[in-house]
């Protein structure tokens, strides 16, 4: 499509987007032509692609990592924008119907309502209305209940993102997952002079609140762990929405004649990651937190992946620097391509051995100097998500990647095949390396697949929609970077996705 197929105010409405023309072009193009999808070789799993720590060798990776850790430059980055609807979406249909679909369902929401976290601020909210929700319960009127717990009336929980809802219960103090993860953070994100850096992604609409509530409690946590909090928030920005396209295959236009846009995917959150001030940074979503009692464990498994990541990227700044400086004899190349098939599993193309030698030099060097991250992966236990693949790229070679199902051929019986033997799963336990070996920031964007996007179906007004969605932020957006998967425990591993997640041991009181 060319330029004039917009009107003039179309152009300056994409403009004020702060998006550039040819980027939506692009995208149209995308839609016009389809997206590709990846092809599985097979999955990753332990000793082909998923890397074990040794309990002998934990001791060196926590003190690698420590030691790192003191000199600064760590930093936690969670993307936090995510909003709730999704986890209340059983609870937010029996409010509109005015009841379970079952009497079984009305009975466990009865039950189990007074063992959630956030069951002490139903009870203040509702006694201002001089209501009693001991007698709400007696009664089974449930779909009262629920609408003090959903909407402005009450909590309005619905319309929160997850970061501001009440968690876990603690003696005379409940938390949210935000205070989770600021006092998570305590416990390994901590420099010589007790300084923890976090970043968090909010959506726009809900910034203030956010920010409020760290105003309250950033002083207690700090208190609490003997630490320093340099905190940051940014929101995802709107050049990094998508257009939509009709069924039509058009650019969708809302009722006004505006072209609609829409957010992009977490994947549009390369542009924050991108942004950072962070040397070496832990990536985690925002309802993956557990209580103080669970920590430990979590805290120490972030160490041995940040000690993995800091001892591969230790090697390969000594590498790059060999070839920047006097240069790699042929008899060091022979050991620097085996750190390279042996601890960074890199495949290298047919007829390599037959390069010369100043080639290998120069593909080496290629590939080493990227951005590096360590991933966890937990065992398989049918958790919905992506998960570790060894994937074909287009230049004929093999790469470790994060995919997810919707990434594969839906149509292709041996691709599922391969999708649902995968003994692993992708929890978004990242450490990310992203300076150089001169000790430069990467230019984060050079090492996304921009082509590796998602077109889906959405609702939209009494119709549809078609919308796509940027490279995922651990997906397409980190395709180019150099992976390692190791494997973490599953009690590492607790998200909230429904809100009965929440009633799980792990984030019950003991």
């Amino acid at each position: 499509m060319s330029l004039g197929f917009f009107s003039e105010e179309d152009l300056r409405a994409i403009t004020n987007r702060g998006m550039d023309i040819h980027e939506v072009l692009r995208q149209l193009e995308i839609f016009r032509r389809g997206v590709e999808p990846i092809k599985l070789i097979r999955p990753a799993r332990i000793g082909d692609g998923i890397i074990q720590v040794i309990p002998s060798e934990r001791g060196a990776l926590v003190s690698l990592y420590n030691q790192a850790a003191m000199k600064g430059g760590m930093l936690k980055f969670v993307p936090a924008s995510g909003a709730a609807s999704r986890l209340f979406k059983d609870w937010q249909s029996g409010c509109r119907q005015g009841r379970f679909d079952s009497e079984e369902g009305s009975s466990k929401f009865l039950q189990n309502v007074v063992k959630f976290a956030f069951y002490d601020d139903l009870k203040d909210v509702m006694a201002l209305h001089g209501q009693s929700v001991e007698s709400y319960i007696r009664d089974k009127r449930c779909a009262d209940i629920l609408e003090y717990i959903l909407t402005r009336k009450g909590l309005n929980y619905a319309w929160l993102p997850k970061a501001l809802l009440k968690f876990h219960i603690y003696p005379g103090h409940n938390r949210t997952a935000l205070e989770e993860h600021l006092a998570e953070a305590a416990l390994y994100i901590r420099d010589a002079h007790n300084t923890c850096r976090i970043h968090f992604t909010v959506s726009k609409e809900h910034g203030s609140q956010f920010k409020d509530l760290l105003h309250r409690v950033r002083a207690d946590y700090e208190n609490l762990y003997g630490v320093r909090y340099e905190i940051s928030v940014t929101t995802q920005l709107p050049s990094t929405d998508t257009i939509a396209m009709g069924t039509d295959n058009r650019p969708f236009r809302d009722r006004n004649g505006g072209i609609l846009f829409r957010p992009g995917g977490h994947g549009a959150l390369l542009q924050n990651l991108n942004a950072v001030d962070g040397d070496i940074i832990f990536l985690k979503n925002i309802d993956n937190v557990v209580p103080d009692r669970l920590k430990d464990i979590t805290a120490l498994y972030k160490k041995l992946l940040g000690g993995y990541l800091v001892q591969i990227q230790n090697e390969i700044f000594r590498i790059l620097n060999l070839f920047s400086g006097k240069g790699v004899e042929d008899a060091q190349l022979s050991s620097i391509i085996g750190f390279c098939r042996e601890r960074l599993l890199m495949p290298f193309p047919d007829g390599f051995g037959d390069y010369s030698a100043s080639t290998k030099k120069e593909y080496i060097f290629q590939k080493l100097n990227r951005p590096v991250r360590v991933c966890g992966m937990v065992k398989n236990e049918g958790e919905p998500g992506g998960g570790p693949f060894w994937v074909e790229e287009r230049d004929g070679t093999q790469s470790l990647q994060i995919v997810e199902e919707s990434q594969i051929d839906p149509d292709s019986t041996e691709q599922k095949e391969i999708w649902r033997s995968s003994t692993h799963f992708n929890p978004v336990d990242l450490v990310c390396g992203v300076m150089d070996y001169r000790g430069e920031r990467f230019d984060l964007h050079r090492y996304a697949d921009r082509d590796a996007v998602l077109i889906s179906t959405k609702p939209y007004a009494n119709g549809e929609i078609k919308a796509l969605e940027l490279p995922g932020l651990w997906n397409g957006s980190m395709a180019f970077w150099n992976t390692v998967f190791v494997e973490v425990p599953l009690e590492t591993f607790n998200p909230v996705k429904t809100v009965d997640d929440l009633l799980r041991k792990s984030h019950l009181p003991s």
